[in-house]
């Protein structure tokens, strides 16, 4: 038996490991120029096509800029339209399966609309170690909805986010730009209440005073997100 194959069972015809360098050369060009094939569009809005289009206009594949393009078109809509995924593609010279999978790897890049409170839990490790996720099971009981998923009513979202270095007020949860912590399971319980209770959510954390939270985070802490 050759080293680059198996015997065949009876009636099978024998299977190479091994291709000769003319067939992996062709093999390879074959697939190289299928992501420059053209992508079909999908039906949607004509505008949002256009506005994409604009937004991606000055992007080049060679700069690797799909990530900014992505944040580009999110920042727009608060999420990347379906009918954006073909246009990128085309645009960075990929498949759209390239651009799903990049979409899927960044958890804070979405393809549907946000709820209208989209309340925001850090994975980070520093939270963890704090017990963030006893605030997660807290946060999912009380808005009804699982982690990346919204609400029955659509109204209420949670989102997992990578940490961004805010350790300081670990465990905490983010809510439309505002870094709230550190935040107890009883806390996040009050706020996930006061939100369904239609009222601008507190500063959960220890009060002042109390000697539980860091000097910096002034006790009941409340940073606003960075520009």
């Amino acid at each position: 038996m050759k080293a680059d194959t198996i015997e065949p069972k009876a009636g099978l015809k024998p299977c190479s490991y091994g291709r000769s360098q003319k067939d992996r050369g062709l093999f390879s060009q074959a697939s190289h120029n299928s992501r420059f094939s053209a992508v079909a569009p999908v039906p949607g809005s004509t505008e949002i096509i256009i506005r994409v289009s604009e937004l991606i206009a000055d992007c080049r594949p060679d700069d690797v800029d799909l990530l900014g393009a992505l944040h580009r078109i999110q920042h727009e809509y608060g999420f990347v339209p379906r009918e954006a995924i073909p246009l990128l593609a085309v645009r960075f010279q990929t498949t759209p399966a390239i651009v799903f999978g990049t979409i899927d790897f960044y958890s804070e890049i979405r393809t549907v609309p946000p709820a209208e409170h989209a309340v925001e839990w850090c994975s980070g490790p520093a939270c963890l170690l704090k017990g963030s996720a006893a605030i997660r099971r807290a946060l999912e009981a009380e808005l009804q909805c699982a982690m990346n998923r919204a609400s029955p009513d659509g109204q209420f979202e949670l989102r997992l986010v990578q940490c961004d270095g805010t350790c300081l007020l670990a465990p905490l949860i983010r809510y439309r730009g505002r870094y709230i912590g550190p935040v107890n399971t009883s806390d996040a319980i009050t706020f996930a209440r006061e939100l369904k209770a239609g009222a601008e959510p507190g500063s959960p954390g220890p009060k002042a005073g109390t000697g539980d939270a860091p000097p910096e985070a002034g006790g009941r802490a409340t940073e606003e997100a960075s520009a």
